[in-house]
C-alpha cells in the first residue's frame, strides 16, 4: 500500500475579520485531516493580514480524505479534495500543495530529518537605544525562530542593557526569519509592545559574527545583538542495530576528538552523548481501552529529540539510539513519556533526569519513572544504554547557564528596591556597574585612578580611620542644622503628612503590592537557602568531579596569594574589570564564583536525581524470596 506525502507552504492571510477591542485579530491556522489536527501555525498578534512563511509536511494514504482548514478569526474552510484548496484563497494564501508518493520508510526518515539541526545560533542581546520615554515599566525582548522562544531579563531604565546570550537550533529546511518583539511591563497587569522586527538569516556566513541593529516598527526605538551561526554536528537518530558508536573506527575517532591535545580547537563542543532508547514496562494506562499510545521526549540543555509513537501498548519498544553534542558536562539528560492523544495536548506518564557525570558507559541501566516535579515514583520503568565522551579541561571551561545567576541578582535588585527606603543600595550598585561599562568617560576615568590610587596607597589603618571622619561629618550636620530645627519641624509634620495622604493607593493595589513582596522575599530565601547547600555540597563530595576542580583552584590560589602580595592581585583584578568593556565592547558580565555553584546540585536536585540502576538487578529482598 502507498503512502503519499502531502506538503503545505503556508503564506500569508488577508483581510481577516476584526475580533478584538482595538480593530484587530491574533490569527493562527490550524490544519485538520478527517478531524484530527495534523498542524498549528504561529499565533501572529494584533494583525488583520499575517504573514506566516512556514510549510508543513504530513501522511497522507487517501486522497479523498477531508482536509479542514480553520483560520482564527476567519471562517473555515472544509475541502474535500486537495486540489479545490487553490480556489478558495480569499482569506487564506496557500503558495503550494504537492501529493507525493513515498514508501513507509522514506517517510519514517523524511520525520527523523525534521528533528534534526545543522547548527546553532547563538544570539548575544547587548541593549536598547531610543526607546519611547512615555513607556511604564520595565522593558524586556522576545525572540521567536519558528516554535523556539526566548524572553530576556528586565533590566531597568529606558536604555537598557541587557548583555546576556542564549541559542537557537538552526535547521537546514526550517524557518529563517527571527522575530524580535520589544515589550514594557509594569507589575502583574500593565504590558505594553513598543514593536517589532524580523531578521532574514538565509544569508547569514557560518562562523562570522554579525552585529544586527533592529529599528522597531513605528520607529519606536532600536535593539542591538549579535548573531553567530555555528555548524552543528553529533545530532542524529538511528536504530539500535546500528548505534554510531559501534561504527568502525568512529569510537576512536570520538575519543581523538576530545582528547587534550585538541582541547583549544573548539572550546563550546565539548563532550559527546549516545543514548539508547530500549523499552518502557508497566506504564499508566492513559486510555479508555487500558493502554496507551507512548512516545518519548529526550532533552539536554535546549536540545529535543523524540521517539516514534507505540500505539495502544503499555510495554513499549523503542529500539532507538540518539547522540547529542555536549555544551556542559554538568547538564542533566531528561527523559519524558508521554501519550500521545490525537489532536489533544499529551498525557505525562513519567520522567527521569540523570546527571551526565553520573554515567557509566556501556551499562544497561533501568530506571523508575517520576512525577513531573522529580520527587515521587509514579508507575513504569525505563530501560537505557548511555555512553558520554568528552574532554575533561574543555568541561571545565564550558560555561554554565547564566539565567540562574541573573535571577539571584535580579531578585536581589528588587528586594532592595523594596525595603530600602532611599534606594542607597540600589543606586550605589548602578553607580559602580555604570563606572565599569564607562556610560560616562569621565565618570570611569575618575573611578579608575581612585580605585588605582587607593589600593596603591591603602593600609589597613585607614579604614577605622575613614569611619571616623564620617562620624565626624554626620556630627557637623547635625550641630548646624539642629538651631533651625525647631522652627520647621511642626510645618515639615504637616507637609509630611499631606505626602502621605496624597501617596495613598487603592486597596487591590496595596494587596497586589504585599503579594509581591512575600513572594520575592520567599524567592531570596529559598535561593540563599539553595546556595547554602551547594556550597555544603561542594565540601562533602556529592559531586566528586566538581568537589575535585574546587579542591584543585583552592590550592592554586593559596600558592598565588602566597607568592603575590595581595594588593598586587586586587589591582590586576580591578584593571581587568574597567578595561573589559574597552578591550571587548560586547562581553558578557559573570561572577565566576557564582558560575561554578550553580553546576553544584542543591539537596532538592539530589533527590530529583533518580539513581539509575544496572539492568536485571534485584534488591537483598526479592533476591531471598526468588531463592525461597
Amino acid at each position: 500500500m502507498k503512502t503519499y506525502l502531502l506538503t503545505i507552504n503556508l503564506k500569508e492571510g488577508r483581510n481577516l475579520v476584526i475580533r478584538d477591542r482595538c480593530g484587530t485579530s491574533d490569527p493562527y491556522v490550524k490544519l485538520k485531516l478527517e478531524g484530527k489536527t495534523i498542524y498549528k501555525s504561529k499565533v501572529v498578534y494584533k494583525n488583520l493580514n499575517p504573514v506566516w512563511n512556514e510549510s508543513f509536511s504530513c501522511p497522507v494514504s487517501n486522497l479523498h480524505q477531508k482536509l479542514s482548514v480553520k483560520v482564527r478569526a476567519s471562517t473555515a474552510m472544509h475541502m474535500f479534495f486537495l486540489a479545490l484548496m487553490r480556489s478558495n484563497c480569499d482569506a487564506l494564501c496557500v503558495s503550494s500543495m504537492c501529493v507525493s508518493p513515498h514508501h513507509a520508510k522514506r517517510l519514517s526518515d523524511s520525520h527523523r530529518k525534521v528533528q534534526l539541526w545543522s547548527g546553532v545560533l547563538s544570539i548575544t542581546l547587548v541593549e536598547g537605544t531610543d526607546l519611547p520615554e512615555d513607556g511604564h515599566g520595565d522593558v524586556y525582548v522576545r525572540f521567536r525562530l519558528g516554535s523556539q522562544k526566548y524572553r530576556s531579563k528586565v533590566p531597568h531604565g529606558l536604555n537598557p542593557q541587557w548583555r546576556e546570550r542564549f541559542e537557537f537550533n538552526h535547521f537546514q529546511d526550517g524557518p529563517n526569519i527571527l522575530e524580535v518583539e520589544v515589550w514594557c511591563k509594569e507589575g502583574r497587569k500593565y504590558e505594553e509592545r513598543f514593536g517589532m522586527s524580523e531578521v532574514d538569516l538565509s544569508g547569514l556566513p557560518v562562523g562570522q559574527r554579525q552585529l544586527y541593529t533592529c529599528v522597531l516598527s513605528h520607529g519606536r526605538g532600536r535593539v542591538i545583538f549579535l548573531i553567530t551561526l555555528n555548524p552543528c554536528s553529533g545530532v542524529s537518530i538511528s536504530d539500535l542495530c546500528a548505534p554510531p558508536l559501534e561504527e568502525p573506527n568512529e569510537r576512536e575517532f570520538m575519543y581523538n576528538k576530545y582528547s587534550f591535545k585538541k582541547t583549544l580547537k573548539n572550546m563550546r563542543d565539548i563532550g559527546f552523548l549516545q543514548v539508547k532508547v530500549i523499552k518502557a514496562m508497566d506504564l499508566l494506562a492513559a486510555d479508555l481501552n487500558g493502554k496507551s499510545d507512548p512516545f518519548c521526549v529526550l532533552e539536554l540543555g535546549n536540545d529535543r529529540l523524540q521517539t516514534h509513537t507505540i500505539y495502544k501498548t503499555l510495554n513499549p519498544e523503542w529500539n532507538k539510539v540518539f547522540t547529542f553534542p555536549v555544551k556542559d558536562i554538568h547538564d542533566a539528560l531528561e527523559i519524558t513519556v508521554f501519550d500521545e492523544d490525537g489532536d489533544k495536548a499529551p498525557d505525562f506518564l513519567g520522567k527521569i533526569s540523570i546527571p551526565l557525570l553520573s554515567i557509566h558507559n556501556g551499562q544497561q541501566i533501568t530506571c523508575p519513572l517520576r512525577k513531573d516535579d522529580l520527587e515521587k515514583l509514579t508507575k513504569g520503568t525505563i530501560s537505557l544504554e548511555l555512553e558520554v565522551i568528552f574532554n575533561p579541561v574543555s568541561s571545565k571551561q564550558g560555561r554554565a547557564s547564566m539565567k540562574y545567576v541573573n535571577e539571584i541578582f535580579m531578585k536581589y535588585e528588587m528586594f532592595s528596591c523594596l525595603f530600602s527606603s532611599d534606594r542607597a543600595v540600589l543606586s550605589v550598585l548602578h553607580y559602580i556597574k555604570s563606572c565599569f561599562q564607562w556610560e560616562s568617560i569621565q565618570r570611569s576615568i575618575t573611578a579608575f585612578l581612585v580605585f588605582l590610587l587607593t589600593v596603591w596607597f591603602w593600609e589597613f589603618y585607614m579604614l577605622p580611620l575613614f569611619l571616623v571622619l564620617i562620624i565626624v561629618w554626620n556630627y557637623l550636620q547635625v550641630a548646624s542644622e539642629r538651631a533651625g530645627q525647631d522652627l520647621v519641624s511642626v510645618s515639615s509634620g504637616l507637609k509630611r503628612l499631606n505626602e502621605t495622604e496624597s501617596e495613598k493607593r487603592g486597596l487591590i493595589e496595596k494587596i497586589h503590592m504585599v503579594q509581591e513582596i512575600v513572594i520575592t522575599v520567599q524567592n531570596l530565601l529559598e535561593e540563599t537557602a539553595c546556595l547554602g547547600e551547594r556550597i555544603k555540597n561542594t565540601f562533602n563530595w556529592s559531586v566528586p568531579f566538581l568537589s575535585n576542580l574546587a579542591f584543585l583552584m583552592l590550592v592554586l590560589v593559596t600558592v598565588i596569594m602566597y607568592f603575590i602580595p595581595m594588593r598586587y592581585i586586587v589591582l590586576i583584578w580591578g584593571i581587568n574589570k574597567f578595561t573589559k568593556k574597552l578591550r571587548n565592547p560586547y562581553a558578557i558580565d559573570n561572577n565566576e564564583i557564582l558560575d561554578f555553584l550553580t553546576r553544584v546540585p542543591s539537596d532538592v536536585q539530589k533527590v530529583q536525581y533518580s539513581e539509575p540502576r544496572a539492568a536485571g538487578w534485584h534488591s537483598p529482598l526479592r533476591r531471598k524470596r526468588n531463592t525461597v
